[in-house]
């Protein structure tokens, strides 16, 4: 029997090394990615500070997986009545049984984001506004009157994330601009759409985010919402224009087009069809409590258990005389941990951690998966670069 394992980002990575422990030999797993590369998303920020740190936060699928088969090429169609994925080279693969962890891409359709906008998705994102920032703080050492002005749109958890890295970046150059002082900072300013800072978390959580983002001075504007976007500037719908000579925007995502371009609703079960699920950012989940599942990494590792326990229960009743009792997904997160430049911001259950007890867990978060999915090294590398410690990886 064929199973379809689509994307090799987090959802997709730890589902294929569950199959590999849970199926038998009679199973043939493939993984199916664009370009056949893990990237670390939530260490995605850190690369619009330190470029560098790009090799230490993406590395190839193949070597992560025992048993799988990768596959290179992006996803056009899955059709789940025919049990069967179009890929965009116009091959057709057949399938037992599928997951769908393709992701999501950056939703810009507000007018003139396409164009004028900077998303943070992918490597080659972050180095472009590493490159243009570092610019501006170049050409602002020119003019001691005058900030160069970046703004993040979105002040979810990649928006905060971007924020404190290039507030850390403008006080990092202005540290090291000479005597005279000539380099000028840029100003950083987060545009968000809902009343809040992080709005799809608690309150003490999002409270301790504000505070961060205030203590590296970056400019917090809630309840404004984007309505177009020019060249020069950030039109709000109350009437008030903003001038950027960089916009980053992280506001919100759309789907694939895999999915026709949606995130289609898939309840706890996180079936798309008899024999296809969801999981990940490709998909809008509702978990065993009715409750809408967040479109982070944490949520797509922890709902691979359950897709991987929902394929083998159908593969078990491949005869179709009885509907297979699938799991259904519940998901109850121990906490949540955000960077803000050097910092961070954490919540354990009802405790909310800052400095660098915060530091370390984030580490610790990034170290713990990258364990679970075997690139032992990797986890490794970035505890020498998240704590600056020497230790070495030979």
């Amino acid at each position: 029997m064929r199973v379809l394992v689509l994307g090799g980002g987090y959802a997709g990575v730890t589902l294929a090394r569950k199959l590999e422990r849970r199926l038998g030999d009679d199973h043939e797993l493939l993984v199916v990615d664009d370009d056949g590369r893990h990237l670390l998303q939530h260490e995605l920020h850190r690369v619009v500070r330190r470029p560098a740190l790009a090799d230490d936060i993406e590395m190839d699928v193949e070597p992560m997986l025992d048993g799988a088969s990768v596959r290179i090429g992006r996803v056009d169609a899955v059709t789940p009545a025919d049990r069967t994925v179009t890929l965009e080279d116009g091959d057709e693969l057949r399938y037992d049984a599928c997951a769908v962890a393709v992701g999501a891409a950056p939703s810009m359709a507000v007018e003139g984001v396409r164009d004028h906008g900077v998303p943070l998705k992918r490597i080659d994102d972050a180095r472009r506004i590493h490159d243009r920032a570092s610019e501006l703080l170049e050409t602002g050492s020119a003019s001691a009157t005058e900030h160069a002005n970046v703004v993040v749109a979105g002040a979810g958890l990649s928006g905060v994330q971007v924020a404190g890295e290039l507030a850390a970046l403008s006080e990092e150059t202005a540290g090291t601009s000479g005597a005279a002082g000539a380099t000028t900072p840029i100003d950083v300013a987060v545009l968000e759409q809902q009343s809040s800072v992080a709005p799809e978390f608690e309150a003490p959580f999002r409270g301790a985010i504000r505070a961060a983002l205030d203590d590296r001075g970056v400019d917090v504007r809630t309840s404004a919402t984007v309505e177009r976007v020019t060249a020069e500037t950030v039109e709000l719908d109350d009437g008030e224009s903003i001038p950027h000579h960089l916009l980053v925007w992280t506001g919100g995502i759309t789907g694939q087009d895999a999915l026709d371009g949606d995130r289609p609703i898939v309840d706890a079960r996180l079936r798309l069809g008899e024999r296809t699920f969801g999981l990940g950012d490709a998909v809008r989940a509702i978990d065993r409590d009715g409750e809408p599942v967040p479109a982070t990494a944490q949520a797509a590792v922890r709902a691979a258990d359950t897709v991987a326990t929902n394929v083998e229960r159908v593969l078990e009743e491949d005869d179709g005389t009885f509907e297979p009792r699938l799991e259904r997904f519940a998901f109850d997160p121990p906490g949540w941990v955000v960077s803000v430049g050097d910092g961070a911001v954490a919540q354990v259950g009802p405790t909310v951690v800052t400095g660098k007890a915060a530091v370390a867990l984030k580490t610790s978060v990034g170290v713990g998966y990258l364990s679970s999915v075997g690139a032992l090294r990797d986890a490794v590398d970035l505890v020498n670069e998240e704590l600056g410690l020497g230790i070495g990886t030979n």
